[in-house]
């Protein structure tokens, strides 16, 4: 058995005005997040671990869109019901946040397998939502972040 690498990527995926993208799991309906995923190989490059999980589970292409590294790295504990994921005696992941600024609330290719369904929603509508606390954090540091990447980027959506 092949084993997920315990290291990942949070992409917290919004528009100009925070509206937040959010998918609901498939193995734990009721369970909303952002997209995340775990690295392919140990020296996947993180923003492309952050690219491919965008369009694996939303059909989004990343490189339309501003990618941003929000530079901010947690760690957490494996919930108990995905350790079997993981090899034996891995109990906690590290994972680092990236946004991924729209120009609107596009329309999105669900992963069947990964996603029932999903929603956009307003900032603190979606944090609320998120059943991960620092899935939630992630969303309402998005304001400040967003902000910031403005200061040195284009608007939200347009190409450089």
């Amino acid at each position: 058995m092949s084993y997920k690498i315990p290291e990942s990527v949070l992409v917290v995926i919004y528009t100009p005005d925070l509206q937040v993208l959010l998918l609901e799991r498939a193995d734990r309906p009721g369970f909303w997040q952002s997209v995340t995923g775990s690295l392919d190989t140990l020296d996947e490059p993180l923003a492309l671990t952050a690219a491919r999980e965008v369009s694996e589970e939303t059909g989004i292409i990343a490189g339309e869109h501003q990618l941003t590294d929000w530079g901010h790295t947690i760690q957490y504990e494996i919930y108990p019901q995905w350790r079997h994921r993981y090899a034996d005696g891995v109990t906690r992941n590290t994972e680092h946040w990236f946004g991924l600024c729209v120009s609107g609330a596009l329309p999105v290719a669900l992963a069947p397998r990964e996603h029932l369904q999903y929603q956009w929603l307003p900032l603190e509508q979606a944090a609320h939502q998120c059943f991960s606390s620092s899935n939630a954090e992630a969303i309402r540091q998005l304001a400040w972040r967003a902000a910031q990447a403005d200061e040195r980027q284009p608007a939200c959506g347009a190409q450089p």
